[in-house]
Formats: C-alpha cells, sequence, structure tokens
C-alpha cells in the first residue's frame, strides 16, 4: 500500500477534473450501475498514469460528448473499490492504469495499461472521445 500523502496529488488530478473518488466496493457497484455512461479510471504512481492516462482522461472531457459519470479508484491504495472495479471489467487482465468506459452498467470501452504505456495523452483522450461518440 502507498501511503496517502505520496498520492493524494495523482488524486487531485482526477478529482479536481470532476472525477469522484470511489474507496469501497459498494461505492464502485453503485457508481457503475448509474444509469447512462460512467468512465471509470483505474489510477496508479506509475509513470504512463501521470504522463499519459491522467492527462488523456482529462483532455477527453473537453468535447461536446462526454460521460455522464466519472469515477476513479488507485491502485496500490483502495485495494476493495479496485478489485469491484476489476470484476466488472472481466474479461480484462488487471491493469493499472487502465480507463473503462460503461454503459448501463455494461463494459462497452477498455483501455488498458498496454494501450496507455508509451503513447502520448492526445492519442489516449481521441481514443476516448471517439468511445464518447459512440456511447454517449
Amino acid at each position: 500500500m502507498y501511503p496517502e500523502e505520496m498520492v493524494k496529488p495523482m488524486r487531485a488530478e482526477l478529482s479536481d477534473a470532476g472525477f469522484e473518488e470511489l474507496y469501497t466496493a459498494g461505492a464502485v457497484e453503485n457508481a457503475i450501475a448509474k444509469p447512462g455512461t460512467t468512465l471509470v479510471v483505474v489510477n496508479s504512481v506509475c509513470g504512463c498514469a501521470a504522463r499519459n492516462a491522467r492527462p488523456g482522461a482529462k483532455m477527453s472531457l473537453d468535447n461536446s460528448k462526454k460521460p455522464d459519470h466519472m469515477v476513479t479508484v488507485f491502485a496500490g491504495v483502495d485495494k476493495e473499490a479496485v478489485d469491484a472495479a476489476r470484476g466488472f471489467m472481466f474479461p480484462f487482465p488487471p491493469s493499472s492504469p487502465c480507463l473503462a468506459l460503461f454503459k448501463d452498467g455494461e463494459l462497452v470501452h477498455m483501455l488498458e495499461r498496454h494501450h496507455i504505456e508509451g503513447r502520448p495523452a492526445e492519442l489516449i483522450a481521441e481514443n476516448l472521445k471517439d468511445a464518447y461518440a459512440e456511447f454517449c
């Protein structure tokens, strides 16, 4: 587990952009079950989360179409919430960071770590915007 002081600025990067932080399995279940679309970001301390995933997720919101709900869980810190989120992402293997779009509780788009690592934030944002155009 990472100390909270270490991850606080990494959490804030998404919460300041309007993402709701989730800490329990119940909160994850409730968020994904909401009608409409929900973007779930599994945040992490790794460089590709800082350089690619978080900026890409935030850039994707500069769009006419965007998810109805945006939530985040933090790998290596919020174990219960992360495990619950990953359960909804099956059959994809656990991945940190990752971004998943749900529509009416159903997984409709997934970006795993290997889609994020080494790719610029702008490309991740465009990928998400394409998913929003289709599902939101």
